[in-house]
């Protein structure tokens, strides 16, 4: 039986610091990882109360830095339930070794850039040329890789989008476009015009469903819409669970209520079916 529900950005932290020390990029650790916090058996009791069947769980930059080994650890625990998203140093003349490392030998099926920064700034270096291999690495093991930025970053992300068109890009949150100002989105067509590149792919989240139920109706106006530009088997679902506040359940609740207008094939593809094509290993 297909999965009808598949969590591709929840975030996990472990309490054992000692085994897994804290160790932030940029040194900056995010608050929510320290007031939020769930570790696996946490994560796994509330996919269960919240009817999610499976996960891709995103390494948590802003706790970890580059070390995977705490999701890497959890994956081979449950490897038919979750699956694993890892992060590397991509400007490190090592970064294609470590990252067939997390991918081959630890079994994580994602890479993530992460370029957000936990301070409202952006972090420089997205398309830096140095990180190239990284990026080529990616392809020749055809892996996904989820980009996390600013909008400040665009002009970087459209580098890569181009120089990569045989890795899918799964942009994260959307880069936040700003739902709520309502028709005709003008300051979200950066969103619309990536829709051209085939190998771009939406993380929409609970940041997004948030900003699109503020005002009434525009969540039934703009999530059509954009899936007549991409096409529902290029958006996924991800909670970003505990990174948002509120329980899993209620942001559940809270992606289908945003998505109700869809067609029922739609909302499929959205809460399960890409996600299975991103991660197949979440099919087995």
């Amino acid at each position: 039986m297909q999965p009808k529900i598949v969590d591709i950005h929840p975030h996990i932290v472990s309490t054992d610091e000692e085994r897994y020390p804290i160790a932030p990029l940029a040194g900056n650790r995010s608050e929510w990882s320290k007031k939020r916090a769930v570790d696996f058996d946490e994560m796994i009791t509330a996919m269960d109360e919240a009817g999610v069947d499976k996960a891709a769980i995103v390494h948590s930059s802003t706790t970890y830095g580059f070390d995977n080994s705490y999701v890497a650890d959890c994956v081979a625990q449950k490897p038919g339930r979750v699956t694993g998203i890892f992060s590397v140093d991509m400007s490190a003349d090592d970064a294609p070794e470590t990252i067939r490392y997390w991918a081959r030998e630890r079994n994580l099926s994602g890479l993530r850039v992460y370029k957000g920064g936990t301070t409202n700034k952006q972090l420089t270096g997205l398309a830096d040329p140095a990180t190239f291999p990284g990026w080529e690495c990616a392809a020749e093991l055809g892996i996904p890789v989820c980009v996390s930025t600013r909008k400040d970053g665009l002009p970087d992300l459209m580098t890569l989008i181009r120089q990569f068109p045989q890795v899918r890009i799964i942009v994260d949150h959307m880069v936040e476009p700003p739902i709520a100002e309502g028709p005709p989105y003008t300051n979200s067509e950066f969103l619309f015009e990536m829709a051209q590149y085939d190998n771009v792919y939406l993380k929409m989240t609970t940041n997004n469903v948030r900003a699109a139920l503020e005002v009434d109706s525009i969540a039934d106006d703009f999530f059509p819409k954009l899936v007549s530009k991409f096409s529902a088997s290029r958006i996924a679902w991800g909670s970003n669970y505990p990174s948002g506040k509120g329980s899993l359940k209620e942001m559940v609740a809270l992606a289908k209520t945003a998505l109700s207008s869809l067609s029922q094939e739609d909302q499929e593809w959205i809460f399960a079916r890409t996600a299975l094509s991103l991660y197949p290993v979440l099919a087995e």
